[in-house]
């Protein structure tokens, strides 16, 4: 159930980003649920209640893009915030051309996360 907070869903393959950064959203005033797959995420109830989707770019299976692709197929506008441990200079300006409102490099600032979700909230 929600609280009348806004929903973030967090997808990642990575167990410690599911499990801390929930704590954090909840702390900063936000609704969260995590996944370990994208595929986890689309067979969810959650995808039409979520307000804004963290993304891991590379995940085994279907990847951050590939959910992104399936997303605007089906015509599910959820602002996206991607995040990577990749350091590669041509992601960011990639994704974002595709759409997204942020790609946040990991470890992030807890300021930099704000700042991409205010920015998603707005377009939601």
């Amino acid at each position: 159930m929600l609280t009348g907070r806004s929903l973030v869903s967090v997808v990642d393959d990575d167990e410690s980003v599911r499990e801390s950064l929930p704590d954090l959203l909840w702390e900063l005033g936000f609704a969260a649920h995590a996944f370990s797959s994208a595929e986890e995420f689309l067979t969810s109830d959650y995808v039409a209640q979520t307000n804004c989707l963290i993304l891991d770019i590379a995940m085994p299976g279907m990847t951050g893009h590939d959910l992104q692709r399936e997303l605007k197929l089906r015509r599910q506008e959820i602002p996206i915030v991607f995040i990577t441990a990749y350091r590669d200079d041509a992601v960011r300006p990639r994704v974002l051309e595709q759409g997204a409102v942020e790609c946040l490099f990991k470890p992030f600032s807890e300021r930099a996360l704000v700042e991409a979700l205010n920015a998603a909230l707005r377009r939601s």
